[in-house]
């Protein structure tokens, strides 16, 4: 390993918690991840020294605190190598990024009988909103489906797409299975139609380089509270060509230009997208998380979690009566597995007691846990201060569940 686990975990305080007199375990990391003090102390700093809105004023907090967030938005820009600042916007989260795009790309390009391709591994986040615009429009949703070792299907998108296909919907890296999809195959095959596609990125970015030249996708999305940033923040990324083109999303100050009861005019990119007062103190505290893994280099993150990824799935497997879905050859440090026909909520609450923090369910991707037929899955999800050890525990602990419930 190439850097200090000791260091970073003494980075992150909550680590320190102690959970029915156990040191705290946390794998829940596709959930949220835990925030360094680095990201704590932003957060204080702004709301001790520089607390104003931006924007709007001359005076001396208002320009310091608008210049910190525009240069945070400059930080985003060249983290995921964007062309533009103004191609980044702002946004609560990835869930707010995907309705944006859904309501104003869908107003402006989606009408009665066109198609809205999606993948059958989609968080909700990534498919309600797509549904709820085919509902409006009377668009249709198609679907490509999931294999058994949790991979895409991926040659059956041609013949998907036709010419009333208006946009591709797909998530970079499955929060259940861990699945790194091959977006480039996508991209291009879309390009080749000149159809946009929209990446959610909200698994990805806190696990692998993203370059939004190299990928190349019209639409791209991340929160910032998977990426070890404060939560009510998030990002999306679009193409300047899509975001001048597309309508508002939400009325309000700061995204106009000139206001009568006549007629309103908007605002020059991004704010035509930013309404209201924005989460100054969330977008500071994401740009501090992003210098964190930055300094860390996430080649060298993936990599450690790699080594716990493929140790913890030996020994798991080690133990016949579990089963893990997602053995795709590219992924991430995800694992959902189900213990013989123990339940998943049952497991989960075993393992709470002995102070690990998994998570149990349908993990927000209902559709993809009807597709393998069970109730659910336990899911294991890892991150760069997790340790050999703790997945030691985690090993013992999968034991004494299938003891006691088995």
């Amino acid at each position: 390993m190439s850097f200090d686990i000791l260091h970073i975990r003494h980075n992150f305080p909550i680590l320190d918690v102690m959970v029915h007199d156990k040191p705290l375990i946390y794998f829940d990391n596709a959930a949220t991840t835990q925030k360094p003090r680095e990201v704590i102390d932003r957060l204080v700093t702004y709301y001790k020294k520089e607390n104003c809105n931006i924007h709007r004023g001359v005076h001396y907090l208002s320009t310091q605190a608008t210049e910190a967030y525009e240069n945070a938005r400059k930080s985003v820009k060249d983290f995921i190598h964007a062309a533009h600042p103004h191609e980044i916007v702002f946004t609560k989260g990835a869930t707010e990024a995907i309705n944006l795009v859904a309501q104003t790309f869908g107003r402006k390009y989606i009408h009665s009988g066109d198609e809205i391709i999606l993948s059958q591994m989609e968080h909700h986040s990534n498919l309600v909103p797509w549904q709820m615009l085919a509902e409006q429009k009377g668009a249709i949703l198609k679907v490509i489906p999931v294999d058994d070792q949790g991979e895409l299907e991926i040659n059956m998108l041609r013949g998907m797409i036709t010419d009333r296909t208006k946009i591709i919907a797909l998530t970079h890296v499955s929060n259940v299975l861990g699945t790194i999809n091959p977006v480039h195959r996508v991209i291009s095959l879309a390009h080749d139609q000149g159809i946009p596609v929209f990446l959610d990125g909200a698994q990805a970015v806190p696990h692998l380089t993203v370059d939004m030249q190299e990928i190349d996708c019209d639409f791209y999305c991340f929160s910032g509270h998977k990426v070890y940033g404060p939560m009510g923040i998030g990002v999306l990324y679009a193409k300047e060509k899509y975001l001048e083109e597309m309508p508002p999303y939400q009325g309000g100050g700061e995204m106009v230009d000139q206001v009568t009861f006549q007629k309103t005019t908007y605002n020059k990119l991004p704010y035509k997208f930013e309404a209201g007062t924005p989460n100054v103190a969330g977008v500071l505290g994401l740009e501090a998380a992003l210098k964190y893994i930055q300094d860390l280099d996430l080649k060298k993150i993936h990599a450690y979690e790699h080594e716990l990824l493929d140790y913890a799935t030996v020994e798991l497997l080690k133990m016949e009566s579990v089963r893990i879905f997602g053995n795709a050859e590219n992924k991430i440090g995800v694992i959902s597995f189900l213990i013989g026909k123990i339940h998943p909520y049952d497991a989960g609450t075993i393992y709470d007691k002995l102070g690990i923090a998994l998570r149990t369910g349908h993990h927000c991707a209902q559709p993809l846990i009807d597709r393998f037929n069970v109730p659910g899955m336990v899911r294991a999800s890892l991150a760069l201060y997790n340790t050999l050890e703790e997945i030691d525990r985690f090993i013992e602990a999968t034991k004494q569940v299938r003891r006691m419930l088995g």
